[in-house]
């Protein structure tokens, strides 16, 4: 097959993925790595976009906004979590 075929599926198939990543970085607690690799692949493919017209750019742009939005939000858990849990050590164990 040819290379430039092969890049354009290898970028329509990774766009699906960064929707499936994104959306599993919305799940409690195990959502924070796949966040992070939705929002990685979604750079990759806005690259490759530069070269390919990307047919599933939708998919892309919204596993990246639900990337975005649990990074953030269990990001930010956990530093508050971590945070609390190094401030405080002895609040709980009355």
């Amino acid at each position: 097959m040819n290379d430039l075929a092969t890049a354009k599926l290898n970028m329509l198939q990774n766009s699906f993925f960064c929707l499936w990543f994104g959306l599993l970085g919305l799940v409690p607690f195990i959502g924070l790595p796949f966040g992070v690799a939705a929002l990685l692949l979604a750079g990759r493919i806005r690259r490759q976009e530069k070269l390919f017209w990307n047919a599933a750019k939708p998919y892309r742009i919204c596993g990246a906004a639900c990337a975005g939005v649990g990074t953030a939000f269990w990001g930010g858990a956990l530093v508050f979590l971590v945070g609390r849990a190094m401030l405080f050590p002895t609040l709980g164990s009355n």
